[in-house]
């Protein structure tokens, strides 16, 4: 017997494939920054699409992200491109659906009878906002869950029972109608014979879904009670098709799960902090991270039901910003270009304040797109009137560019010697100006000092220095998370945070200090608390803590440790003092970059502080501290590789003085 596929199916199997990877390449072309993300998607349905026969279960793939990264869109744009958007069904979970009835509205497979996806045919189930459908309350107990119930039914197999209680309602209905009659008399008896329907249209929906009749409902509302009790007798009788068959969907379940991003999705008013360093953050996130949020808001059955395929969506990159930028400013110029014939060209400095003042990183498109709206709709539309009046139309083009002031900021068309200011708006330039001359010292001084005491104590500078910020009043650092914290490395964290403080005293000496570093005591104390009473780094190796439950076996004696804590902090503060002083020149460098431009780029400070740019993970050189331990005590053992470079090795270096 031969196993060579039929030419046939051969060339439908190739042409299927092709065409899958020319949706792909489509998507990536309409959709920014979400490459990985669309072939992970097209991998995971590729024998959903190209061999269908081989599906035996719903497909299932869970996007996770957060608002405005285009889970929604890419489902949609795929479904069309899949030419299926006639058999594309979009559920919001949190039970407002658009397009539900008054009898599916409760029902996924109600809604999915009332599609145009057949029983047992291929077809796309978009789950989405599937966060708001916890069955579990934040104290972890079961939820009051009225919608949707079978979704986890659909989720396990594809196939779905019939609503017997629904049918067994209805019957209880026409028995109900049919014993009032009775006893009501002959004169009812003969109304009730005139009757043409007998039925509610949602009942005849209900009985012609579960029962997979092909009878119109007009037809089902006129059967007889009589009738439809034989119906539904002969339908639990025979107990064959109960099952509605939805075992070849494509199932995309969407959501944000906030406890997964908890430290991105909850900033939604920054505006200062890189969207690098979201993305950094986000892109970090696996399938563990998932499984937990999951089991935050279901049950441990519900979370596996939802497979093991999770698509996880980081936020945007800067870079995907910037395209998303040139993009939508292309299609605004384009547009005003065919409508009136003027052709603009944008310079540089409009996409900056763009994206200066449009990017949200943990909310993604949608103030991107407000925002362009807002600076060049009526802009480039007053700017073309002007144009033409200036006898512009033809090759070449209306240049603009957008000035930046305290007072006002405005794009200014040049065309020829022509010259025309438009106003515009930029509301987080004017949030982010320090006119105050004294407050920016102030602000640079103290946010130089703990970018200057980061960077000499941990070899790498910091992700972000600034102090133009519109998010709130003052500046920040923004540094790289650790894996793990040594003892050494955890008091140079204690000193960073101290060296703020330290630089308004080396400046301005004690008395001009200022409340400004009251958030960095408080977490400066918890640290030296957790240096000494949970860390074991102090006089001490017992867990000291406050006992809230009898079973708690703890060292209670808290107050023992106040003492060593404050002289921990005095240190610090010492050492940070003693760190800026030697350093003056470097940190006076910073504060007035600062002061300057109100941000340092880390490749700058780097540059100031001689430290390498392309520093390796935050992690101390455990492996080189192991060959080293290795050589010393076992001489004819084979050393290991140790990592190469000076962060390593000044890892390496300062943890053999702890140890020494």
């Amino acid at each position: 017997m031969s196993n060579d596929i039929h030419p046939d199916l051969h060339a439908a199997l190739s042409e299927r494939t092709r065409h899958l990877q020319a949706v792909a390449q489509a998507l990536k072309t309409e959709l920014f920054g979400i490459d990985d993300i669309i072939d992970r998607v097209i991998d995971s349905l590729r024998a959903w699409y190209v061999f269908p026969q081989l599906i035996s279960r719903p497909v299932i793939v869970c996007l996770w992200g957060l608002t405005g990264t285009g889970k929604t869109q890419l489902v949609r744009r795929l479904a069309q491109h899949l030419g299926f958007y006639d058999r594309f069904i979009e559920v919001q979970m949190d039970g407002f659906s658009h397009g539900s009835g008054y009898s599916s509205r409760g029902s996924i497979s109600a809604m999915l009878a009332e599609s145009g996806i057949d029983e047992g045919t291929p077809g796309i189930l978009v789950l989405d906002e599937f966060q708001r459908f916890r069955t579990l309350d934040g104290n972890g107990n079961d939820a009051k869950v009225e919608r949707y119930q079978d979704v986890w039914a659909l989720l396990s197999d594809g196939r779905l029972p019939p609503a017997l209680s629904m049918l067994g309602e209805i019957e209880a209905s026409l028995a109900q109608a049919e014993y009032e009659q009775d006893r009501d008399g002959p004169a009812d008896k003969k109304k009730t014979k005139k009757r043409k329907l007998h039925l509610a249209p949602w009942e005849a929906q209900e009985i012609k879904r579960c029962l997979k009749l092909p009878e119109t409902l007009l037809q089902i509302m006129a059967w007889k009670p009589a009738e439809v009790h034989a119906r539904l007798r002969a339908f639990r009788d025979t107990q064959q098709g109960w099952e509605t068959d939805y075992s070849k969907l494509l199932v995309f379940v969407s959501g944000n799960l906030d406890e997964m991003y908890a430290e991105t999705a909850r900033r939604v008013e920054d505006c200062d902090t890189d969207a690098d360093i979201f993305h950094a953050l986000t892109k970090k996130l696996s399938l563990i991270d998932v499984k937990k949020a999951l089991a935050e808001r279901f049950k441990p059955e519900q979370v596996a039901r939802l497979g093991n395929n999770h698509v996880i969506y980081p936020s945007f990159s800067r870079a995907t910003y910037v395209q998303l930028i040139l993009s939508i400013c292309d299609r605004y110029v384009e547009e005003i270009h065919e409508s009136s014939g003027v052709r603009f060209m944008l310079e540089s400095s409009v996409y900056e304040q763009i994206y200066a003042n449009a990017v949200f990183p943990a909310q993604g498109t949608r103030p991107l797109f407000s925002s362009i709206h807002a600076i060049l709709s009526a802009t480039l539309v007053n700017a073309a009137l002007w144009a033409l009046e200036q006898g512009a139309g033809g090759a070449e083009p209306v240049r603009l560019s957008l000035e930046t002031a305290t007072d006002k900021s405005c794009i200014v068309a040049r065309y020829r010697k022509a010259r025309r200011s438009f106003a515009v708006t930029l509301e987080l330039n004017r949030l982010k100006q320090r006119s105050n001359e004294d407050f920016r010292a102030l602000l640079a001084v103290h946010e130089a000092g703990h970018g200057v005491a980061y960077g000499l104590l941990f070899g790498r500078a910091p992700q972000e220095i600034k102090i133009n910020v519109a998010s709130f009043e003052g500046g920040y650092n923004s540094y790289e998370d650790r894996k793990a914290w040594s003892r050494q490395n955890l008091r140079d964290r204690i000193c960073v945070g101290l060296a703020g403080r330290a630089a308004e005293q080396l400046v301005f000496g004690e008395q001009a200090c200022t409340s400004g570093a009251s958030q960095d005591f408080r977490q400066a104390t918890a640290h030296a608390a957790q240096y000494v009473r949970h860390y074991a780094f102090g006089t001490r190796l017992s867990r000291t803590d406050v006992a809230n439950d009898p079973d708690d076996n703890l060292n209670t004696d808290v107050e023992v440790t106040n003492p060593e804590i404050e002289a921990l902090l005095a240190q610090e503060h010492a050492r940070a003092l003693a760190l800026l002083e030697a350093h003056t020149p470097a940190f006076m460098a910073v504060v007035d970059a600062l002061m300057c431009e109100g941000s340092v780029a880390p490749s700058k400070l780097a540059e100031m502080l001689d430290l390498p740019t392309d520093a390796a993970d935050a992690t101390d050189a455990y492996a080189a501290l192991l060959a080293t331990f290795k050589a010393r005590k076992l001489p004819g053992s084979e050393p290991a590789q140790a990592p190469d470079g000076p962060v390593a090795g000044a890892s390496a270096a300062r943890l053999l003085r702890a140890l020494a």
